[in-house]
């Protein structure tokens, strides 16, 4: 399967995975949210919370955006291998009672509140009350992000990597993954073009093997899928960067840009 899709209680993450301010807030998080968290693998239902009682929540990988993404997958017919990013976010929470006269008569909800904000990480926001998209770490173990080619005449995984890096880490710790809702394209020349991470990259791999041939930091994170076209006997690929998904930082500048880019 691609992604993760459990949750043991070993997966919380610890200081020697990111840092202890992130370590202490996961497990505040789960402490407030009842002590244990339920998970019995893929479709793990929510759990019911009787009114008064004390929180009992269920986690559940693939989360609201856990998984795959609406970037879609990309295809090599050279190698016959196709090409997928996945995003391990989860989400918590659990169905309670509403109050008479509610648009439904039960609810999903946790210790965040409504369940757009129910997500299994350490939740950031500024003066504003606007969400820190980047700085929202997923509150288990790394990878949070990858990258995977899949040999379509096999159903086999040709080759897996971690698909972006936390910049706040230091070295040794950077390699997390990160989360991503975007796509990939594939050239005819063997490499595969990806932006889509939520820490401003943009980056290519080789088709074959997965090994990261260039990468290159952008303004904003190219929530987005490439393109590639030709103009005067040259190729190009293009990708437009403007942040956004609920997964980045707000940007007070409203920026948004078009990176184009020859290939040799």
């Amino acid at each position: 399967m691609l992604g993760k899709h459990d949750y043991k209680p070993e997966d919380l993450i610890t200081t020697a995975d990111t840092t202890e301010a992130h370590a202490a807030a996961c497990r505040d998080l789960v402490e407030k949210s009842g002590g244990t968290l339920i998970n019995k693998g893929p479709y793990t239902p929510w759990a019911y919370r009787a009114p008064g009682a004390p929180p009992k929540t269920a986690v559940n990988f693939p989360g609201d955006i856990g998984g795959t993404d609406w970037g879609g997958i990309s295809a090599d017919p050279n190698t016959g291998y196709i090409f997928v990013n996945t995003l391990n976010y989860g989400s918590l929470g659990w169905i309670e009672k509403r109050p008479e006269g509610s648009r439904v008569p039960y609810d999903r909800a946790s210790v965040w509140g409504n369940p757009v904000a129910s997500k299994f990480w350490d939740r950031k926001v500024n003066a504003q009350s606007q969400l820190l998209g980047e700085q929202s770490w997923p509150c288990q173990k790394p990878p949070w992000g990858q990258f995977t080619a899949i040999n379509a005449n096999t159903g086999d995984i040709a080759w897996q990597v971690t698909l972006g890096i936390t910049d706040e880490l230091p070295e040794g710790k950077k390699n997390t993954g990160r989360i991503n809702m975007g796509g990939s394209i594939a050239t005819a020349g063997g490499v595969v073009f990806i932006g889509a991470t939520n820490d401003k990259r943009f980056r290519a791999f080789d088709a074959k093997t997965g090994k990261e041939l260039w990468v290159t930091k952008l303004g904003n994170s190219a929530i987005a899928v490439p393109m590639t076209f030709q103009a005067k006997g040259k190729q190009f690929v293009a990708i437009t960067a403007s942040g956004g998904g609920g997964i980045t930082d707000p940007d007070p500048t409203k920026n948004e840009s078009l990176y184009v880019y020859t290939l040799p």
